[in-house]
């Protein structure tokens, strides 16, 4: 259960670079709570809708040599922010590419911070 909790605040630390970052990203109302809610929707796009998107664009992925996975994650976080805009949560990406940078950020911020992390254990 506590493993499950770090992946979570790492999430929402990397959204919350992301939103920084990334000039298409932007977080209205209670920021703490869209960060939190956003990561939970994150999550579940991820364990259900991405590995079904993997496989259907494999050969794509084996022509690019990895890179199209960069446009997976890209179009994951685009469709949990539209998920999470119809259930009212104020996260916002307003197209593809901005969604595309995000996405390699929080990437790019996950693997950093789960690295420093393994380190301290």
């Amino acid at each position: 259960m506590d493993k499950i909790l770090v992946r979570w605040a790492i999430t929402v630390l990397a959204l919350l670079v992301a939103a920084w970052i990334v000039p298409g990203i932007r977080v209205s109302g209670t920021a703490w709570v869209a960060y939190a809610l956003m990561a939970i929707i994150l999550g579940l796009v991820n364990a259900l809708v991405r590995p079904v998107l993997k496989l259907l664009t494999c050969p794509l992925i084996l022509l690019t040599l990895g890179l199209f996975t960069l446009v997976i994650n890209g179009l994951t976080l685009w469709l949990s922010a539209r998920i999470a805009n119809a259930l009212g949560i104020g996260f916002h990406v307003d197209g593809f590419w901005p969604a595309f940078w995000g996405a390699l950020i929080v990437s790019i911020v996950s693997v950093f911070l789960s690295a420093f992390l393994k380190e301290k254990e």
